[in-house]
């Protein structure tokens, strides 16, 4: 791509971004703070189950439901329970309706529909609506991950999640009232895309989370960035492939790094290497704390390269290289100087570190013990089920959906740094400023 075009292509995102006013929307959007809300949602979920005893109804809309697929650990979870502080947890939701899209072989989907006594409906429209003319549901679950769909040609999987949720959106402007919606993972493909479907959100007024699992599963040690830190690097050494899990490394570092003093205020730059190429740009001068955090996020990990039975040799950025050669990285420079570096390794877990101001160091791992890998069950979506269940009962989303706007920019601009020959890529669309809430949201107990 040539760099006319680059520019033109950030000038066009920055003139959508002036147009839609985002910034000062997602600015002045408290975060943790029940949005405002037509009255007739307001009075929706909560109160009805509160009221008479009845459950909340959710519409679960989902791509594909087969072993070890998103939308089948979010149905299981939400019409059979999860466990949940050493104890089991019913579902605090009633799934009203389903919407599978596709149908394979070795589909789950028909199977949990009868067992449960659910009831599956052809459109997502009629999903929402239990078949009638207008909304007919408390909450929305849009789970827009597995599945078989294109590739565009930077490779990247088209799921349907921006499809899905504008005819979520048509059905809300239809009924003349909105309810909660979850999106699992990122937003879209598309940045134009995941600003709009954002400030959808705000103009309806609805409480929209979204996001991965990784800032809410558990974490070894159990600690979270000290609210208003002094950071000054975070780095995430993670595993899996890009535009996939990417955006769980990506979260993994911006839940702790969005904690820092002034919050978070959006990134300018990210550029994207892989194999010879990153670990080159690793070396250099001002990539010495950036080394040190690698290493210091390699010693939380549980999965590192062994030889009868112990580490081939002690951590460092040579014997990752020598261990890992193909690895993808993603550097990241934040409009306030904070840097943001996620690693995709072939290291299987997500372990973080962050460098404060003084020199001194946070790290830890969050916790994803994977089916056939470490568990039987994916339990780290245990968290995410309750934190969709809360902001379908108490009307508010815990954390700032902005977090999964910024990751999913974050990916984009990776994607298309890879795609443009790792050449950095400026993000003045990034100018994303937030801040979370003080209280902490993993699963800690």
């Amino acid at each position: 791509m040539s760099e006319q075009n680059t520019a033109q292509r950030a000038l066009n995102r920055r003139d959508f971004l002036a147009a839609s006013g985002f910034r000062t929307l997602a600015t002045a959007g408290a975060i943790g703070v029940a949005l405002p809300r037509p009255i007739a949602v307001a009075q929706g979920a909560a109160d009805r189950g509160a009221g008479d005893g009845e459950r909340p109804r959710i519409a679960f809309l989902g791509t594909v439901v087969r072993k070890h697929s998103h939308a089948q650990h979010f149905l299981d979870r939400h019409t059979m329970g999860y466990s949940w502080q050493g104890d089991w947890q019913a579902s605090r939701l009633e799934v009203a309706s389903v919407y599978i899209d596709q149908f394979p072989d070795d589909d789950l989907g028909r199977d949990r529909v009868k067992q449960h006594g659910l009831s599956l409906y052809p459109t997502i429209e009629e999903a929402l609506t239990l078949g009638g003319e207008k909304l007919a549901v408390d909450g929305v679950v849009l789970i827009g991950e597995h599945g078989n769909y294109p590739d565009n040609d930077k490779g990247q999987k088209l799921y349907p999640r921006y499809e899905w949720f504008k005819k979520i959106i048509g059905v809300f402007e239809s009924s003349g009232r909105s309810v909660p919606v979850f999106n699992d993972k990122h937003l879209s493909t598309d940045w134009a895309q995941c600003v709009e479907m954002v400030e959808d959100s705000r103009r309806l007024g609805f409480p929209f989370l979204a996001g991965s699992s990784l800032p809410v599963t558990r974490r070894m040690p159990a600690i979270d960035m000290p609210f208003n830190a002094q950071l000054r690097e975070s780095v995430c050494v993670a595993y899996g492939g890009v535009d996939s899990y990417d955006i769980h490394a990506l979260e993994t570092a911006q839940c702790m790094s969005e904690r820092r003093a002034g919050g978070e205020v959006g990134v300018q730059q990210v550029h994207a290497l892989r194999g010879e190429n990153l670990f080159k740009r690793l070396a250099g001068d001002d990539c010495e704390a950036t080394r040190k955090l690698i290493v210091s996020a390699l010693t939380r990990s549980h999965n590192l390269p062994v030889e009868g039975g112990f580490p081939t040799d002690v951590p460092s950025l040579d014997w990752l290289q020598r261990n890992a050669p193909d690895t993808v990285g993603y550097l990241v420079e934040h409009r306030d100087g904070l840097r943001t570096t996620i690693l995709l390794t072939a290291i299987r877990d997500f372990n973080y570190a962050g460098m404060l101001r003084d020199g001194s160091l946070v790290s830890c791992q969050m916790y994803l013990p994977m089916p056939g890998h470490g568990s039987t069950t994916a339990d780290f979506f245990n968290p995410l089920v309750r934190h969709i269940e809360d902001t379908i009962l108490h009307g508010k989303a815990p954390y700032p959906v902005e977090r999964t706007l910024l990751t999913s920019g974050m990916v984009i601009g990776g994607v298309d740094s890879l795609f443009d020959g790792e050449k950095p890529i400026a993000t003045p669309h990034l100018d994303i400023a937030y801040t979370p809430s003080r209280a902490s949201t993993y699963w800690s107990v």
